[in-house]
């Protein structure tokens, strides 16, 4: 791996332990100046204890890491001004209004009033907030707090931001807004790494890190992890899903299933030989009205097939 300023976030070998339990297995990457980089997985895959040590939150048990050039286990004072760091739970004040928590995350980074007052009002014009600065915070929608913990931490200008699956319970119209303020951000040079379990968001990323047990199974762009995947896709459609589900469980030439809504994406070795095969099955099934279409692969089914499934949301 190659190190220096160029590369803003470096792991390597990272390890972190929990009593008898490793939840973090040896995991190394990096992620370039002004990269989305997602680290994706469901709950216990080790996400968030990987934001924690990037944070300097929590101490690693092995390995190495750098912000910006700093090592961060061994000085996180030191790389504090570089990096912010917004955990699932954000720390807002819920008794102080919009302004008087951006007054005082931008105190805690000693950010000069003038800027501060320049900075709140950018960020909160991309924030859809700009009309709330005297509103409590704990009277806030759910995806407004979150879009307010973003103007927090990003108050100070941080050369790298760290996000803990930043739209976990978030409404769909305030995710694709945090999504623009991210995209702004990368534009002017901001490196991001974020966790998510929402495999949409997992597509916007520039590079993907596919996790598993504590340990980085694949890493690649969205593109170059989808024909990694073994096999094709068949979008079948009915108004029977589960039925259908069922019915193609076990049929010959299905590598993998999985339930998407109000249709089932069936991974098969091959689409030729098995679509007449699989409508024939579906029919003798009772599945009579069932579509089967080809389609290109999602980051789930990508997952679901290189890693394994209960990943996504």
């Amino acid at each position: 791996m190659s190190g220096g300023t160029d590369v803003p976030v470096i792991a390597r070998g990272l390890v972190r332990n929990f009593g008898a339990v490793t939840a973090v297995r040896g995991v190394s990457f990096e992620v370039a100046r002004g990269e989305i980089f997602g680290l994706v997985g469901p709950d216990g895959a080790g996400k968030s204890t990987i934001m924690r040590m990037l944070a300097g939150v929590l101490p690693p048990h092995g390995g190495e890491m750098r912000l910006e050039g700093i090592d961060v286990a061994a000085d996180p004072e030191r790389a504090r001004p570089y990096l912010s760091y917004m955990p699932q739970r954000f720390g807002l004040y819920e008794d102080l209004t919009v302004s008087e928590n951006i007054y005082f995350y931008a105190t805690l980074f000693e950010v000069p009033a003038r800027v501060r007052l320049e900075r709140s009002r950018e960020l909160l014009a991309a924030a859809g907030l700009s009309g709330f600065q005297g509103r409590l915070a704990g009277q806030l929608s759910g995806g407004m707090k979150q879009k307010l913990g973003l103007v927090c931490a990003l108050i100070h200008t941080p050369k790298v931001l760290l996000l803990d699956e930043p739209t976990t319970g978030v409404d769909p119209v305030s995710r694709r807004d945090f999504w623009g303020i991210l995209y702004g951000l990368r534009e002017h040079g901001v490196t991001i790494l974020l966790s998510t379990a929402y495999m949409d968001e997992a597509e916007r990323c520039s590079r993907l890190a596919l996790l598993g047990g504590g340990e980085i199974r694949y890493c690649d762009t969205p593109t170059r992890l989808k024909r990694l995947m073994p096999g094709a896709l068949l979008a079948v459609t009915t108004h029977d899903p589960r039925a259908a589900h069922a019915a193609l469980s076990e049929a010959p030439g299905v590598l993998g299933l999985l339930l998407m809504g109000d249709r089932v994406n069936v991974r098969v070795d091959a689409i030729e030989p098995r679509l007449p095969q699989l409508r024939a099955r579906l029919a003798e099934r009772g599945v009579a009205d069932a579509s089967l279409t080809p389609i290109e692969p999602g980051i789930e089914d990508v997952f679901v097939a290189l890693v394994g499934s209960g990943s996504a949301k």
